[in-house]
């Protein structure tokens, strides 16, 4: 198991109404992972993953992958620090 990471991801495109936060929050729960995929008002979607370190790169990636449905045309995503969350919220 690796260390655990908490990254912040800013997921910009056609990702609204898409089901865009539900994919992202299966894709996190089957990894184990805690966060949230919440909306925001410029269209954006912020996506929070905290969890070993490899899996939360290997979600990081599908973020933008070719399972994604609507239509992403970039991800920024930043490190924070770990704060120990449970659960996988959707906002």
């Amino acid at each position: 198991m690796t260390a655990p990471l908490r990254v912040v991801a800013l997921v910009e495109g056609t990702v609204q109404g898409v089901g865009y936060r539900w994919f992202v929050r299966q894709a996190a729960t089957a990894r184990g992972l805690a966060g949230s995929a919440t909306n925001l008002p410029d269209g954006r979607v912020e996506v929070v993953l905290e969890g070993p370190a490899d899996d939360v790169r290997a979600v990081l990636a599908e973020l933008d992958g070719p399972r994604a449905p609507g239509a992403v045309r970039g991800v920024e995503h930043r490190d924070g620090a770990v704060q120990a969350v449970s659960g996988f919220t959707v906002g």
